[in-house]
């Protein structure tokens, strides 16, 4: 394993709580951790000396030598209930670069400052399996990612790490491309059944089949086991950081890290505003082999020889296909349950087979693991439901296709994340009549309160007006409100340069707030004499970074 030595920046916050005992653990960000007497209230006091760390960002102010301070409040207390719902902001794809650095690390640091000054409780940093572990099994370099976590540590914001195990970007050309590690990709040069195919033989590389989940196909390894190495490796390489600075990890299960099939050919910004009906993806040698098996077990061999037929084409009105169509479809008889049942039913063993492993790997460790379910509702009107069908979610007008997928979250101790927080059925219903993300959000929202699961909002569209952020409230106090308060949170996709243009940062500030109920902030500006750091001059360092970066 390569790891970055520990950072020497002037920062030096202490852990302090009331227990008698006294335990103390290294961070990478220096922290002194004292353990007391419950009950468990934690508080960091931070100093930042932005003139004398060149990675911090630079002098905040001109006067007294640049010299800000700061007190940065953490209550780590894990039966803290608190008022509202904490906001989380995920940084940019490349913020760890291609060869494992912080990209702009300036920037970073000044936009990290930023949100901690608007109130938000952390950050959601996406972990990349292509850049942790890229050239050789077993060898993973996170330097990229320590560096990062100090930062977060430094600006007193808490981190959702989210391992990626699928590739990003439309190709090489993509400046966001981040492919399967390449070691991955020469094993799937000589097994290309290693990859989802459709009906056409078409290829998806952007996350391995999980036809093979269980098969040595990966130097001697099955998928399911390099996945767990890996969790396991990030596990004891930032132990420490589990559960007081790390309070979360997402868990990749697909593409996008959605644990579904790679249906559709849309690139994932689209998605939300498609209309495709996606193709079954179980085309692959190993995918063929399990559907002929239970097609056997049943008696009815012909069955197993591939998809079902009368599916139409990617954009083909659903009722005007054999398969899907609403009256008569192929889909309510024997064969077509038959195959939607073992479609779905293998996505789900290939969701509980991850759980398994990371509730074993992360048991102990005071993270709240979670996992994503994709959004897909641009047929939701309809009674068959194609899109949601050929992604692996068998759900219908008369079958609940997202309840056993709670279960299983429920099962291993799991929060469930999912996006399209802001999208209105009046807007969606403008351009396509047959789709209702409301809807659809409604029926995964009371999926997990019967699983009493925790769970994490997102949106979609990463440039919100106010509208869509009061879309965002609503369908949160839907999942919140009631005699049972249930667990919420919210990720805002994602960190750019618009979001510190004076105008989106207005409506964001107000946003976190009224999340909040307006009276709780994960961070707290104290002046120091005359001088008192405000958000204004913040952001306007910010974007005067971005714009420079982007121009150089």
């Amino acid at each position: 394993m390569v790891i970055l030595s520990q950072s020497t920046a002037s920062f030096s916050p202490s852990f302090v709580s009331t227990r008698t005992d006294s335990t103390r653990v290294p961070f990478p960000c220096h922290v002194t951790f004292r353990i007391r007497s419950p009950p468990r209230r934690l508080a960091v006091y931070s100093r930042l000396n932005s003139s004398r760390s060149p990675d911090a960002g630079g002098s905040l102010s001109p006067d007294n030598g640049g010299d800000v301070a700061y007190e940065l409040h953490h209550d780590f207390s894990p039966q803290r209930r608190r008022r509202g719902s904490p906001v989380f902001v995920t940084l940019p794809v490349n913020s760890v670069g291609r060869e494992g650095r912080i990209t702009r690390p300036k920037a970073m640091m000044f936009s990290l400052k930023a949100l901690a000054t608007a109130g938000v409780e952390g950050v959601v940093i996406e972990i990349w399996w292509g850049l942790v572990e890229k050239n050789k099994p077993r060898v993973y370099d996170w330097r990229g990612y320590d560096e990062l976590f100090t930062m977060a540590c430094k600006c007193g914001l808490k981190v959702r790490a989210v391992l990626a195990f699928h590739q990003h970007g439309s190709g090489p050309d993509d400046p966001n491309w981040i492919p399967l590690p390449l070691w991955v990709l020469d094993e799937i040069q000589k097994d290309l059944e290693l990859t989802y195919c459709d009906r056409f033989g078409r290829r998806n590389i952007e996350y391995i089949s999980l036809g093979c989940d269980i098969l040595p196909v990966l130097r001697g390894r099955s998928p399911i086991q390099a996945y767990a190495d890996f969790m396991r490796n990030f596990r004891d390489t930032f132990r420490t950081l589990l559960g007081v600075i790390i309070t979360g990890v997402q868990i990749g299960m697909g593409p996008g890290g959605e644990l579904r099939y790679p249906s559709f050919s849309s690139p994932e910004p689209n998605l939300a505003w498609s209309q495709e009906l996606g193709e079954f993806q179980c085309y692959d040698k190993y995918m063929l082999a399990s559907l002929n098996a239970s097609a056997r077990n049943i008696g009815q061999p012909e069955w197993g020889n591939g998809g079902p037929f009368g599916t139409g084409t990617l954009m083909q009105n659903p009722e005007h296909t054999d398969f899907f169509k609403n009256d008569g479809g192929s889909w309510d008889t024997p064969y077509g349950k038959f195959f939607l049942e073992w479609y779905s039913d293998m996505l789900l063993l290939h969701g509980e087979r991850i759980c398994r492993e990371a509730e074993t790997i992360f048991r102990g460790t005071e993270v709240k693991i979670s996992a994503k379910l994709a959004v897909i509702h641009w047929h939701y009107v309809t009674q068959s439901h194609p899109s949601e069908l050929t992604a692996g979610y068998y759900n219908t007008f008369n079958r609940d296709g997202y309840l056993p997928i709670a279960r299983m979250f429920s099962k291993y101790g799991f929060s469930m994340c999912c996006s399209c927080f802001e999208m209105q059925d009046t807007a969606m219903q403008k351009v396509n009549p047959d789709g209702s993300p409301e809807g659809f959000l409604r029926q995964l929202l009371l999926a997990a309160r019967l699983c009493d699961l925790s769970l994490e909002g997102q949106n979609f569209s990463s440039n919100l007006d106010d509208g869509a952020f009061t879309q965002v409230l609503k369908m949160s106090k839907f999942y919140s409100d009631g005699i049972e308060k249930r667990p919420f949170s919210f990720n805002f996709v994602r960190m750019d340069k618009s979001l510190f243009e004076s105008r989106n940062w207005d409506r964001f500030t107000r946003f976190v707030r009224q999340m909040s109920n307006g009276n709780i902030f994960r961070a707290r500006l104290n002046s120091v004499g005359d001088i008192r750091l405000k958000t204004t001059p913040v952001i306007a360092e910010v974007g005067l970074l971005y714009h420079l970066y982007q121009h150089s």
